[in-house]
């Protein structure tokens, strides 16, 4: 999966949809979105066998995701080469929102992916993200951004 590949399935226009969907989502709720996207694994991790899972953990604590004032955040992870989705969320979220809601969420990005559908899957994610932890982690007052809410081309 080279570079090139990675920007023609999630061009400019898809990365700015995703960061207003979070930026706008993240207005009302207390918890921090984190999208990235890796198109395949690299050296090391290649080489040891990574799962897109632990990956998706090593990308969360680089990203200093569990830093969030309400244990809240939240990383949406796809490795295109094997068209694998992962959310990893921080131990405010994880207590609150089951594990079999989040990976509703991986599956239906999955889905809309293998239909070619990465602006859609992407959106639906964040939208469906952002739903979990507004009943979960209500707020009439936007808080400060802790985290970016640009999406992480890895």
């Amino acid at each position: 999966m080279t570079p090139w590949r990675v920007r023609r399935l999630f061009p400019q226009t898809t990365l700015n949809a995703i960061e207003h969907a979070i930026r706008e989502g993240e207005r009302t709720h207390a918890g921090e979105i984190c999208f990235a996207v890796e198109g395949a694994l690299q050296g090391t991790a290649l080489y040891c066998d990574q799962s897109p899972r632990e990956r998706a953990i090593e990308v969360f604590s680089e990203q200093r995701m569990w830093d969030t004032e309400h244990r809240s955040g939240v990383l949406i992870y796809v490795l295109l080469a094997d068209r694998a989705v992962e959310i990893v969320a921080d131990r405010g979220a994880h207590a609150q929102i089951s594990e079999q809601e989040w990976q509703s969420i991986c599956h239906d990005m999955e889905v809309a992916f293998g239909r070619g559908e990465y602006h859609a899957g992407a959106l639906h994610g964040v939208q469906a993200a952002t739903a979990l932890l507004v009943r979960h982690f209500p707020t009439s007052t936007p808080g400060p951004r802790e985290l970016s809410d640009m999406p992480l081309l890895l």
